[in-house]
């Protein structure tokens, strides 16, 4: 005879999630833009680019036509590394812009955010020293602090992360890597000029460290001379991951990134990326390797940064007017994004709230930051915005900083 277990009278709780989801927070700018999609505000705080000229034409073209003539391969699994003709258009791109590249030294991912977060899997282990930038990419932030690595800022100034001091920390630290956005960066819009590069990566050689150089601005240059990758410098080339992307040059919604890694890393990252998807979507890698045997990429890119320089132009003509005296900011040469300093006695996150009753919005510095945070700066984004409305927005910004 079977005897009933006793119904309990009171459900037992479940169990907790992981630690490390309960302590890696969401990402600020993430939560701004919920608060901020009503059409009438002004967003300078997404890093979102301009969908008007989004070549929709040009990749719907290249959607059917792959569909028309390779439906089979198209709509089936693919291989992890990723489709062998986009690998070989970007190794020739990249070998192109001075970095020999062959279609094998190439991982397809599904946008560059994945590949930092395989980079993280597959390099860190609980209590790992990693070594950013200050102020640095939120989301870089939220993937390292996800694998429990001890994230340490280098200092650095207006030309990026000071060598010096990166020599000391890597002495100090004993990290597994240093994370960088040396073109353009996010959040502050800074260019590491060449010698600075050079500098780094002979730290990098002389003391063991891999690079890991995020470059998803860097063909978005509306004045000024390219700066060569990190990756092409002497003592670097096997020790350097350069990650790009399609999302602020064709379009975000394809999710299309890639790593270009040594060996044995890249091979470390594809298993990894086998556990989490698979594979990048097939139809998606093949529109964009049929979009760039068909269109000029770099023509629609050229279009598309002499637009954004008009942009940033506009908001640096209205800051003056808009911020207190006693801010400063910077001049980016290319990319999306403006930093801002304001006088020591403002507070730019107890200020949004205010400033958003205004219906405009930007990004507090404060999360970008390691350790103590700078409160008094802001991010701002010139791109998504037309000349008029970034003047009216700025004028918003004014108001709702005044009041």
């Amino acid at each position: 005879m079977t005897v009933a277990e006793p119904v309990p009278s009171r459900s037992a709780s479940l169990p907790p999630l992981a630690a490390r989801a309960r302590s890696v927070g969401g990402s600020p700018v993430r939560d701004i833009l919920a608060v901020t999609a009503r059409p009438e505000v002004i967003n300078f705080a997404g890093g979102l680019p301009a969908p008007e000229l989004f070549d929709a034409d040009g990749i719907a073209a290249a959607y059917r036509a792959v569909l028309a003539e390779v439906p089979g391969r198209a709509l089936q699994y693919s291989t992890t590394e990723g489709e062998p003709s986009l690998r070989a258009a970007l190794a020739a791109r990249m070998s192109a812009r001075g970095l020999p590249t062959d279609a094998d030294d190439v991982l397809v991912t599904t946008g560059s955010q994945q590949a930092l977060s395989l980079l993280a899997t597959a390099l860190l282990e609980p209590g790992d020293a990693v070594l950013v930038e200050s102020p640095c990419y939120l989301a870089a932030l939220q993937a390292f602090a996800f694998t429990g690595a001890r994230v340490v800022a280098v200092p650095g100034d207006a030309d990026g992360v000071d060598p010096g001091a990166l020599a000391e920390l890597v002495l100090k630290e004993r990290p597994k890597l240093l994370y960088t956005v040396p073109t353009f960066q996010n959040p502050t819009g800074r260019t590491m000029p060449a010698e600075r590069r050079a500098a780094v990566a002979a730290v990098a050689a002389r003391y063991g460290l891999w690079l890991v150089e995020d470059d998803p601005y860097g063909e978005l240059r509306f004045e000024g001379e390219r700066v060569p990758w990190i990756a092409a410098h002497p003592g670097a080339e096997d020790r350097t991951v350069l990650l790009g992307s399609f999302s602020k040059v064709m379009a975000p919604g394809l999710r299309l990134g890639w790593l270009r890694a040594p060996a044995e890393l890249r091979r470390a990252c594809a298993v990894v990326k086998q556990a989490a998807d698979l594979h990048t979507p097939t139809v998606n890698q093949l529109a964009a390797a049929r979009y760039l045997a068909d269109r000029d990429l770099d023509a629609h890119v050229a279009r598309v940064a002499h637009v954004y320089g008009e942009r940033r132009d506009a908001m640096l003509a209205g800051l003056a007017d808009a911020l207190p005296p006693g801010s400063t900011w910077g001049r980016p040469e290319g990319g999306m994004f403006l930093w801002a300093r304001l006088p020591d006695t403002y507070d730019t996150t107890e200020l949004l709230a205010r400033v958003v009753r205004q219906d405009v919005a930007y990004v507090p510095g404060a999360p970008f930051h390691v350790g103590d945070p700078d409160r008094s700066t802001l991010r701002l984004c010139f791109v998504t915005e037309t000349p008029e409305r970034i003047g009216e927005g700025l004028a918003r910004l004014g108001r709702g900083l005044r009041d």
